[in-house]
C-alpha cells in the first residue's frame, strides 16, 4: 500500500500524461507497493480536481466484466470508473484523435435510470425496475499508461481506461432480452462498410443487468449511489478495436439500433 504522498504523486502523474498526451510508465514499476485501494483512492482525487474544473459526474462504466479480461489481469472481480459530463460524445459525431494518447473503442449496452439504484443488496430485478431505458453505446477507452502496458491498478487509477461514450436512441428495457443481444461493430462509410467483430451481451457477466447491479453494490460501499438521470456503461460485448483517424465505425445491435463515430 502507498502513503499519502505517493497517492498524490500517482496522481499528478496520470494527470499530466492525460493533460500532455504523454503516457507514463505502469503505476507498478513506478510504485510497486500500490494495490486496489491505493489505485481507486487515485482515480478518485483525479475526478475531484475534474469536478473542481466543473464537470459533473453523470454514471459510472463497468470494466473487465468479461472472464477473459479477469483472468488476463490477474483478478475475480470487475473494475470501475467514472463517467463526466464533458466525456460525452454526440452520435454520428466526429471525434478528434489528438485529444487522446492511445484510443480503442468498445460496443456495449447503455442503460439510464429512471430512478436510484440500492446501495446495499442490489439485483437484476432492481435494475431492470428503475432503468428508463436502454440504448446502443460505444465506450471509447484510452491508457495513459505507455503501449497499454497495464495491470489491474494500472486501470484503476486511470479511470478504469474510460475516455469518452456515445449514445443512441433509448429503447424499452422490456422488449429485449438482456442476456442475448447480438452486436456487431462495422468500419468504413454507409455504403462500404465492413466487420470488424462481433458478439453478444452475454459476455457481459452473463446478464448486463448483473453487471449493473454489482457496480451499484460497489460503489455503494463507498457511500456513492447511481442516480436518476446516470448512465451506466456495464461492458463490452466484443473485443476491443484501436482507432486511427480517417476510421468510421458503427455498432450495431439486434433489437436496439446502432450508433456510430467517425475519427479524425
Amino acid at each position: 500500500m502507498l502513503d499519502t504522498a505517493e497517492r498524490k504523486t500517482a496522481a499528478t502523474l496520470l494527470w499530466d500524461a492525460e493533460t500532455t498526451r504523454s503516457p507514463i510508465e505502469p503505476l507498478g514499476t513506478t510504485f510497486p507497493a500500490i494495490d486496489a485501494t491505493d489505485a481507486y483512492e487515485i482515480q478518485r482525487s483525479n475526478i475531484a480536481r475534474k469536478l473542481a474544473l466543473g464537470s459533473t459526474v453523470c454514471g459510472h462504466k463497468v470494466g473487465l466484466s468479461s472472464p477473459v479480461m479477469q483472468q488476463m489481469m490477474g483478478v475475480d472481480e470487475p473494475d470501475y470508473g467514472h463517467l463526466l459530463t464533458d466525456m460525452r460524445i454526440e452520435d454520428s459525431s466526429t471525434v478528434d484523435l489528438s485529444r487522446y494518447c492511445c484510443p480503442r473503442i468498445e460496443v456495449e449496452i447503455g442503460f439510464v435510470l429512471r430512478a436510484a439504484l440500492p446501495m446495499v443488496g442490489c439485483t437484476e430485478a432492481d435494475v431492470l425496475a428503475a432503468t428508463a431505458s436502454v440504448v446502443a453505446a460505444i465506450e471509447l477507452i484510452d491508457s495513459r499508461i505507455i503501449n497499454w502496458q497495464i495491470g489491474i491498478a494500472d486501470t484503476i487509477a486511470d479511470n478504469a481506461s474510460s475516455a469518452g461514450f456515445t449514445l443512441g436512441r433509448p429503447r424499452d428495457a422490456g422488449d429485449l432480452d438482456l442476456a442475448n443481444v447480438a452486436a456487431v461493430l462495422y468500419s468504413g462509410e454507409p455504403h462500404a462498410e465492413i466487420e470488424v467483430t462481433s458478439g453478444n451481451s452475454a459476455a457481459v457477466l452473463g446478464n448486463p443487468l448483473t453487471a449493473v447491479a454489482w457496480l451499484a453494490n460497489t460503489v455503494g460501499a463507498f457511500g456513492v449511489r447511481l442516480e436518476a438521470g446516470h448512465v451506466v456503461l456495464p461492458g463490452s460485448c466484443t473485443r476491443a478495436v484501436d482507432v486511427v483517424a480517417g476510421q468510421r465505425f458503427r455498432a450495431d445491435f439486434a433489437g436496439l439500433g446502432s450508433v456510430s463515430l467517425r475519427f479524425v
